[in-house]
């Protein structure tokens, strides 16, 4: 093993690890480009600057701050005094929490998955590997794209494992295939002339897929041909619900009635419903969609809705224009508006078409979660995954009906078109002087506040519905989200991604997964939630949510980056005891309620990795790395379960100075092998995970 010395990563001044070309296939290179988010809301030290003006109120021992319609901060202290630090938990030696009681692993730059020791591994799947009958073994120089709609995706992110009921050791596997990189795909791709067979096969290669899995005998999972089997491709049949279905924002030629969408693109993480089925996040879509060089400028309203998205007239880096005029945003301008929302997939009916919720907004979902509180209220959670963008809850006025028969899955299969959408408006009466953009803890000891949830949109039965934001239509609050939010006011935030509820405790968390234009030339400075400037190893939020009403209150549980620097914070637990967390990126849960993190672009000079963290007690803040992948991959839809853990290793051997030709990752095949995406499991024999 490669070990990384800790002693240079205190002086390590690098960006986000992740290379300039995944950046563009995954993403659109968003973050070289202007940040699309360009409303003047109020950031936190407009906020803390009017509470220190309103200080004068102290004399009746409450100073109250409205942070939005009906709602108010928690009452200020009448002193001047800085309130006394927070004592940290970690000053007596202190166990392991339950499931946590593994050794660490260091950080490396192995080409392979490094795992805890005493835990074994193995690939379940990987990229080419047939799901369907009749798909043929992947053969990397003999690709088409008739042999990829069997096989399985490029590029896994998100995975959910459902047992299949009745079947012990049996499973579904259903992940998200996000994008397609060429380079690393095809031997002698030329990106200025890819060919149409190229298209073919990246477009079968993205979607989703349902794979049955077993338990072997050893512990490990593998692939069967079962009946659930089947693969979602980017031009598989979907259907659009809600409001924006078949409005003129979403007609087009070969869809005039605005309601069946061709594929689902770009789908980064999701969730499992308590219902059963998969929810997936279309994030990086704009990248998908070009124009010819020259293309005429459309009309101020169409041009500045595309450049709220990121959505540019000029030639895509896949070229997939050229092959299909849907993608054409001259040709096809209503195409893309098509695209960015929370896809369902019922993978216990091979023969159900998935559905795009618009009820849930359009914008980059890195995916979708599900609260269920005491009462029965359906509670979705979702975050935009763009430097500067917001937090979203989605309150149903539906409740599940439990079982799979059809009337059950006809009303938890409308359970996301009905209900109020809301953004999420965070405040602080933390000192603006605390605030600098250093990352240093205030006097309180923490980063702390309160906050709000703002009603954007109120969806009904068939369609209807109601806009909740003054100057905005129902139709635009759906389509065009991210507007409909700005002008709510809502925070602009540190990349939102994966955003999950404790099944424990019901409290929430947030991977804010970095910002390196937070605090820059005329971007919003640091705010209690976002407490550093160029935010290269983001932060993780932790809320205390009113599930089914608007108010909360929420704390930082880390500021991630190197424990010898003094920007980084780890609930207060003793920061020498801690595995070093960079770029988190999704959020899953064990059955002792602590918290996972997988990582994505480690500015740490590191390998991504997948860490546990506890939450509660004494060890509060303690974060172990339990398991490191491959060069040039990232972390990705962890699912921790009491006997075995799981994760998709994506994009191995991505790098700016390599290809497919000249490889930098020869991982799983090893040899003369090819890298190749997976799904990696990872179990312990005779024994539970961190037990």
């Amino acid at each position: 093993m490669v070990l990384v010395p800790l002693n240079l990563l205190v002086t390590y001044n690098g960006k986000s690890k992740r290379q300039h070309i995944t950046c563009v296939h995954k993403c659109g290179n968003a973050c070289a480009k202007p940040v699309p988010n360009r409303s003047d809301n109020e950031y936190f030290g407009d906020i803390a600057k009017a509470v220190s003006r309103r200080s004068l109120l102290h004399a009746g021992g409450v100073a109250v701050l409205a942070v939005g319609a009906g709602s108010a901060l928690a009452a200020c202290s009448n002193t001047s005094e800085p309130a006394p630090p927070v004592p940290s938990p970690a000053a007596a030696t202190t166990e392991p929490p339950a499931g946590m009681n593994f050794a660490s692993v260091p950080p490396n730059s192995e080409d392979a998955l490094v795992v805890a020791d005493g835990y074994e591994q193995a690939v379940v799947i990987s990229w080419g590997d047939p799901v369907l009958p009749g798909a043929p073994e992947f053969d990397v120089r003999n690709q088409t794209g008739a042999a990829q709609r069997g096989q399985f995706g490029f590029n896994n992110d998100f995975a959910g494992l459902l047992p299949i009921e009745d079947q012990p050791g049996h499973y579904l596997l259903v992940t998200n295939f996000e994008y397609a990189t060429p380079q690393f795909m095809f031997p002698g791709y030329n990106a200025d002339a890819p060919t149409r067979d190229q298209f073919e096969i990246e477009i079968a290669a993205m979607g989703m897929g349902v794979v049955e899995v077993e338990r072997t005998p050893d512990g490990a999972l593998r692939p069967v041909m079962g009946r659930y089997n089947r693969r979602i491709t980017g031009d598989s049949p979907v259907v659009l619900t809600g409001p924006a279905a078949g409005t003129d924002f979403v007609k087009t030629a070969a869809d005039p009635e605005g309601r069946t969408v061709l594929g689902t693109i770009a789908n980064c993480a999701g969730g499992v419903t308590p219902w059963g089925t998969v929810l997936s996040g279309e994030e990086g879509f704009p990248g998908y969609f070009g124009a010819p060089k020259g293309s005429p400028v459309p009309n101020p309203v169409d041009a500045d809705r595309n450049d709220r998205y990121g959505v540019t007239l000029e030639p895509s880096e896949l070229r997939w224009e050229t092959f299909d005029s849907r993608f054409d945003l001259v040709q096809s301008p209503n195409e893309v508006n098509r695209f960015g929302y929370v896809v369902e997939l019922n993978p216990w009916d091979p023969a159900s078409t998935p559905v795009k919720h618009s009820a849930l907004g359009r914008l980059k979902h890195e995916g979708a979660n599900i609260h269920v509180t005491d009462d029965g209220t359906v509670v979705a959670y979702t975050g935009d995954d763009e430097r500067f963008d917001y937090m979203y809850k989605f309150i149903s006025s539906r409740t599940v009906q439990p079982g799979r028969d059809p009337e059950a899955m006809a009303n938890n299969l409308a359970i996301l078109d009905e209900g109020t959408l809301y953004v999420a408006k965070l405040s602080s009466d933390i000192p603006a002087d605390q605030i600098d953009g250093s990352g240093t803890l205030p006097a309180g000891g923490s980063f702390r506040g309160s906050g709000t949830w703002i009603p954007l949109l109120r969806s009904e039965p068939n369609g209807q519905a109601e806009s909740l934001v003054a100057g905005i239509t129902a139709q635009e609050a759906a389509v065009f989200t991210r507007m409909a939010a700005d002008k709510a006011g809502a925070t602009k935030m540190d990349r939102p991604e994966d955003f999950e509820a404790n099944p424990k405790t019901g409290k929430v968390y947030v991977a804010l997964t970095n910002n390196d234009e937070r605090g820059a030339p005329g971007e919003v400075a640091a705010d209690a939630s976002n407490p550093r400037n160029d935010n290269k190893s983001g932060q993780i939020l932790e809320i205390t949510d009113d599930h089914a009403g608007t108010d909360f209150s929420w704390e930082l549980l880390l500021v991630c980056g190197d424990p010898k620097a003094a920007d980084t914070y780890y609930g207060g637990f003793d920061k020498t005891k801690v595995s070093p967390i960079s770029c988190p990126d999704n959020l899953a849960f064990d059955s002792h309620g602590n918290l996972w993190i997988s990582t994505d672009g480690n500015a740490l000079d590191s390998n991504d990795g997948l860490f546990a963290v506890a939450l509660d007690g004494p060890n509060r803040g303690e974060t172990k790395q339990f398991l490191t992948v491959p060069l040039g991959a990232e972390t990705c839809g962890p699912v921790v379960t009491d006997d075995l853990v799981t994760v998709c290793v994506q994009h191995p051997g991505e790098n700016d100075e390599n290809s497919i030709d000249d490889p930098q990752s020869r991982w799983p095949e090893g040899g003369n092998g090819t890298a190749r995406p997976s799904v990696v499991v990872v179990w312990r024999s005779g024994g539970n995970i961190g037990g």
